[in-house]
Order: C-alpha cells, then sequence, then structure tokens
C-alpha cells in the first residue's frame, strides 16, 4: 500500500496538473516505471555506454544546472539520466526556461521539458511568533515544488 505525504504540493506560480496534490508524485513513478518496463535500469546504465549520449557514448557526470554548477540529487538524477539517455542529449547540464534567458539563450519551440522537485520545509512568520509566545518548539511545514528543467546541450 502507497503511502501519501502531508506535503503541499506547489509549482512556480500554478496548481499541479489535474488539480489532485499528489499527481506530481504519481508522475514521478509512473516515469521511473516506464524506464524500468523498458529494460533500463535509471540508477545503472548512465556509467555504461549509451549510443549517442555524450563524447564516446559515455554519460560524463551527474545532472546539474548549467547556470549554477550545482548537482541534482535524489529522484532528480534518476529523472534526468532517463532523459538524457531517451534525448540523446551530449550534456548533463539543464536549466529552466528563465535561466536559459538569463544565460542569453533560448529554448527551441517545441521542446520537451523535463518535471523536476524541489523539497524543503520552512517556518511561517505566524508559527514562529507563536513558538516564542508559548516558549514550545516552532513547527515547520514541508512543501514540495515543481520545476521544468531543458538541456542545455546546443
Amino acid at each position: 500500500m502507497r503511502q501519501t505525504s502531508k506535503c503541499r504540493v506547489a509549482g512556480e506560480g500554478e496548481a499541479p496538473r489535474g488539480g489532485n496534490r499528489n499527481a506530481l508524485y504519481d508522475e514521478v513513478t509512473a516515469k521511473i516505471i516506464a524506464q524500468l518496463e523498458a529494460g533500463r535500469f535509471p540508477w545503472v546504465q548512465p556509467w555504461g555506454t549509451v549510443e549517442g549520449v555524450g563524447q564516446g557514448g559515455l554519460c560524463p557526470a551527474l545532472p546539474h544546472n548549467a547556470l549554477t554548477g550545482r548537482s541534482y540529487s535524489g529522484v532528480n538524477v534518476l529523472l534526468l539520466w532517463g532523459s538524457v539517455i531517451e534525448g540523446g542529449y551530449p550534456s548533463q547540464g539543464w536549466l529552466t526556461f528563465r535561466q536559459a534567458l538569463e544565460a542569453g539563450g533560448n529554448v527551441r519551440k517545441g521542446e520537451k521539458g523535463v518535471t523536476v522537485v524541489y523539497a524543503d520545509r520552512f517556518t511561517p512568520q505566524a508559527e514562529k511568533a507563536r513558538a516564542q509566545e508559548s516558549g514550545e518548539d516552532a513547527r515547520s511545514v514541508p512543501f514540495l515544488k515543481r520545476f521544468t528543467v531543458f538541456n542545455g546541450a546546443p
């Protein structure tokens, strides 16, 4: 039985697809299952030789943000490796639409992005004030945010 989280799901100013707060979890799970059903093990294959990926067919590194250099982690690594293999991209660098514009580039018309997720916690100001008055620990709220990224290959 699948447990659901009480995390708030948000996007870049948009509601999750279909209005269902679990849609993001289902979307990520479906992508990984599709890779497994296709005979690809997303946590193994990037170290092997993949035709058309990278120089000499090797995936050289972890996926990273092409603008900041920060490496992706967690399930994002699996999702982006799968997209590199599927799209035959020669790069592990990824950008949001806004970052591509900021870097002086663009995103080709019709290009499909890949959904990645960012999970964290925050403590609302009202909760901080309540905790300070009562002497208790402030409770933080978990959240999950989706971003669409595009491969930075020319």
